[in-house]
This record gives structure tokens, C-alpha cells and sequence, in this order.
């Protein structure tokens, strides 16, 4: 039996709605998580909201509200998202809740009996927006004289009594992790950032603060609240029952388990050096893979408020549709890279691939089945073509398609998937049934069974991906569901049904083609 696999997007900060960057990521991991659920695995899936820290507080006020108040709000705007794109989470955790107090001060509880927390005095620069310390020597300076931190954003100098954590004794050992953990950090290009940084050196890190109130009590430090960073990286602890439920944490954070981050580039510092030296400090299991994605851009500019570009990918959604815009973002990136969107890509991508090699595939097959053999399942009758074509998709489907969503590759998944479509199309006009009609009846009636089986076999596969679309054209094939999944492809299912006289009416459309929308024709 494979490994159960924990698998869990970053936290969202609810200081402002979702946008598409929020999306991007939950739709790749939510992609991942599916295909690995077919593939046999025992996944459990989070995602969330990260509540706390000085810049909530900050914002709550200006509205003349609570803190708890802002969040309830906010943290509604991120599960109406996830819901909205079809995200299979197990868990949406939210890090005000009491569960995750408690996980938060049994970590800091474990740290302090490991002798890597001292009270002392901290100052230095900080930044509200990004919740982070920065050395000096990180930071530049703005137009107008201003420092900033490595991200743009402003720091200010800070002076409060704090609790410190001994960053600077687990250097070397997270040299260590990274040298026999290779794939600890995911892609390449960040790993080889985060190992200058350590190899510089690492200082001691402020973990508490005492000029607000809004996080999680320090145990026996009552005016301290944890840095927000400790407590934003234990949800992934406490969603799998730590401290509490030692039979699901040995089930879903143990040691050699297949923990995986799926996190944005700029916060991979936070869960590849802080986030280890926490766990080794505690003495508990490490991730297998933090994997940092890039970021997307609107028509190649990084998306501002300023600019007036930042999406809603709940308008998206409604504009071009759930899958579409799932498909879209998974196909176009490659994951890692940062990547562009426009409503001009989306609508032609949609079109070209879903549209016109899968869904005009499966819609003149099933069709010509409809009206020829009026719903009547085709007779198979193997020919060496149909056999090659069939071990072409099963290649795809069982084998190509899996290994990349378990190689964290969606993009690569889909390439894969759409190939084994292309030679669908390849063949269905080489055979030409339409032809075979009137000249060889079986010989046309052996050519639909195969494309019947194939088109049902990319469905199945791409299901991650386009989970509604693919799911409403199974449920048309009458595909049984104990069949949906990587290790149940093959022919069986089409001898039952075929024996059992099912019948498949003419399908509608699975992917009407979009049009640009009124507001994007006039840019």
C-alpha cells in the first residue's frame, strides 16, 4: 500500500478578497490531490485562511470592527472561492480556531523544552504587509528615501521585549536536510536560493510581540502574542491531529510521510528555513516537498491594486467557466514559472484544446453512435490500428498522466493527455466511419467501440483537472464510478456494458465556444 499523502496549499492572508493568484494555487494542488486519490492513495488534502498578526488588527480597526469580525468576513470570501472552483479540500481550516491555539502552544511548548526559546529585547526592521523581520543588509531604498524589504514593501524600525528562537544553532543542520533531502525544496531555482541564504547565515529569531493582542497567547507570557509565522506554519500540524490525536498524526505527519507544501515563491524562506528548524526543534517529521510556484501575470504584469488589474477568479469563473479557467491556468503554466493570463489565451485555449480536440471528439462519436446505431453500443471487432491506438491512450492515461501529477507537473500531465486526444482525432479521420457506413458496417462499428473506450479513457484521466465536465460525460457514456480511476482502465467495463444493452443519447455540447467577452474586445 502506497503512502497516505498530506498535501496542503499556503494559508491564505485574509487582509483583502482572493484573487487569482489565490486560484492558481488551489487549483494545482486540488489537481494533484484528485489524481492521487485515483491513483489508490490515501490523501488528505488542507487549505485555509491564516488569520492573525499586526496587519488584520490594523485593518479591523480602520473598519471599526473586531479583529474576529474582519476574519469571519474575510475567511468566507476564501472558502466561497474554493467552493466556486470545485476545490476538494478535507480540511479549511482557519487559524482563530481553538483547535490550532492549542497546536500552536504545544509546538512553542516543545520548542521551550528544547532550551531554542529566550526572552531578550528585539530590534530591528519590519515589515506589517509581509509579517517578516529583515536584516539590513536585505533591504533597498524607495523613491522617496523609504526602505523597503526584498519583497517592495515598506519596514519600519521596531523595539519591543520578545521571545527569540535559536535560528542561528539549526544552520547547519538544515544544510544537512537539504544536501540528503534534494527534493526538500522544489523547483530547483529556490532551492538554489534558499541554500545562499542559509550558507550566509542565520540569526535568531524574534517569535512573539507585544504591541498588539490578536494571535496566540505565548504559555506563561500572557502579553505576548506568537509571531505570526508560528503560528501560521502549525496549521498544517494541527489539521492532522497534532497534539491531540496521535493515531491521525501517525497517519498523515509521520516520519517518511509524503507531506507536501504547495506554496507561492515569495514565502518559501518562511516554510523551508523557519519551518524545519520548528520541527526539529519540537522533534517532530519533516515535509518531503515545499514546492514554491510562480506567480501569474496579467498580460505579463504583475498584478497591483494600483494598476486596476488584479482578477476575481469568482468573475472568471463566471465568464469563462469553472473548468476552463481550471484547464487554463494548469495547462498554460508550466508549474514553477511564473506564468500570464489574458482573456484572449483563456478563450483560445479553451477552444482549440477543449473544445475542438476533446469535446468535438467525444460530441461527433457519440453522436454518429446515436443516430447511426440509434444509442446502440458499437461491436468492437480489434484491428491492428485499433489496438495501437488504444495502447496509445492506455500509455497516456495509465501511465504518462498519473507520474506527472505525481511529479508535482500538471502542465506536463496535460501534454501528455493531449497528445493521446490528437491521435485520437488522427484516427477517427483516417478511419472515417462516416464512409464505413454504407461500405463496411462492422468494420465502422469496430471503429466507434474503440473511439468509445479511448474518449471514456481521456475523460477519466483529465478528470483532475476538468472534474464537473469530465464527470457529466462519464455519467452520459454510463461509465460505472468504481471504474474512475488510473488502476481501472481498460476494456472490461465496455463488455459489461455493451451485454447489459446500454443505450447513449446524442450528447450536448461539453465545451460551447467562447466568445471574448464585450469588456475585453475593448481593450
Amino acid at each position: 500500500m502506497p503512502k497516505p499523502l498530506t498535501i496542503t496549499t499556503a494559508i491564505s492572508y485574509p487582509n483583502g478578497r482572493p484573487h487569482i493568484g489565490h486560484a492558481y494555487e488551489a487549483i494545482a494542488t486540488d489537481a494533484i490531490a484528485r489524481a492521487a486519490r485515483m491513483s489508490g492513495r490515501d490523501v488528505f488534502f488542507q487549505t485555509g485562511t491564516d488569520e492573525h498578526g499586526l496587519k488584520v488588527a490594523q485593518t479591523a480597526r480602520t473598519k471599526g470592527i473586531t479583529p474576529n469580525a474582519f476574519v469571519d468576513e474575510m475567511s468566507s470570501y476564501f472558502k466561497e472561492m474554493d467552493d466556486i472552483l470545485n476545490i476538494s479540500y478535507d480540511r479549511f481550516i482557519r487559524t482563530s480556531e481553538p483547535a490550532h491555539h492549542a497546536a500552536s502552544q504545544a509546538i512553542w511548548e516543545a520548542m521551550a523544552a528544547n532550551g531554542d526559546l529566550y526572552l531578550d529585547r528585539y530590534e530591528g526592521w519590519y515589515s506589517v504587509r509581509d509579517e517578516a523581520y529583515y536584516d539590513e543588509s536585505e533591504l533597498s531604498e524607495g523613491a522617496d528615501g523609504a526602505k523597503l524589504s526584498p519583497q517592495g514593501t515598506p519596514v519600519e524600525w521596531t523595539i519591543e521585549e520578545s521571545w527569540f528562537f535559536r535560528l542561528s544553532a539549526y544552520q547547519q543542520k538544515l544544510l544537512d536536510l537539504y544536501e540528503k533531502q534534494p527534493d526538500f525544496i522544489q523547483p530547483e531555482s529556490r532551492r538554489n536560493e534558499i541554500l545562499r541564504f542559509v550558507e550566509g547565515g542565520l540569526r535568531d529569531l524574534s517569535v512573539s510581540r507585544t504591541s498588539f493582542d490578536w494571535g496566540v497567547k505565548v504559555p506563561g507570557s500572557p502579553d505576548h502574542v506568537m509571531y505570526v509565522w508560528v503560528d501560521a506554519l502549525t496549521n498544517y500540524l494541527t489539521g492532522c491531529g497534532y497534539p491531540s490525536d496521535p493515531e491521525r498524526l501517525e497517519r498523515y505527519w509521520s516520519e517518511g510521510g509524503d507531506i507536501v507544501h504547495i506554496i507561492g515563491k515569495d514565502i518559501v524562506r518562511f516554510h523551508t528555513v523557519y519551518w524545519p528548524a520548528f520541527l526539529m526543534s519540537a522533534k517532530l517529521p519533516l515535509p518531503r516537498t515545499v514546492f514554491g510556484h510562480g506567480f501569474l501575470l496579467n498580460r505579463g504584469e504583475k498584478m497591483s491594486k494600483s494598476l486596476g488589474n488584479v482578477a476575481d477568479p469568482k468573475d472568471l469563473a463566471e465568464t469563462f467557466g469553472v473548468d476552463p479557467l481550471r484547464y487554463f491556468l494548469l495547462a498554460e503554466v508550466s508549474f514553477g514559472n511564473d506564468g500570464s493570463y489574458s482573456a484572449e489565451a483563456i478563450v483560445h485555449k479553451t477552444n482549440t484544446e477543449l473544445g475542438n480536440a476533446f469535446g468535438n471528439l467525444a460530441q461527433r462519436t457519440l453522436s454518429f453512435i446515436a443516430k447511426n446505431l440509434e444509442g446502440r453500443l458499437p461491436v468492437p471487432a480489434p484491428f491492428p490500428e485499433d489496438e495501437a491506438l488504444l495502447a496509445t491512450v492506455h500509455e497516456a492515461t495509465t501511465c504518462a498522466v498519473p507520474q506527472a501529477f505525481a511529479s508535482l507537473a500538471p502542465q506536463d500531465a496535460i501534454q501528455a493527455w493531449l497528445r493521446a486526444a490528437y491521435a485520437c482525432n488522427a484516427y477517427i479521420d483516417a478511419q472515417a466511419p462516416w464512409a464505413l457506413r454504407k461500405t463496411d458496417p462492422a468494420r465502422m462499428e469496430a471503429v466507434l467501440a474503440t473511439l468509445y473506450v479511448a474518449i471514456a479513457d481521456l475523460a477519466i484521466a483529465i478528470s483532475p483537472v476538468i472534474p464537473a465536465s469530465a464527470g457529466s460525460l462519464l455519467d452520459h457514456m454510463g461509465i460505472p464510478a468504481e471504474v474512475r480511476s488510473y488502476g481501472a482502465l481498460g476494456t472490461d467495463w465496455y463488455t459489461d456494458l455493451h451485454s447489459r444493452g446500454f443505450v447513449v443519447e446524442a450528447p450536448k455540447p461539453l465545451f460551447p465556444r467562447l466568445e471574448m467577452p464585450v469588456e475585453a474586445q475593448a481593450e
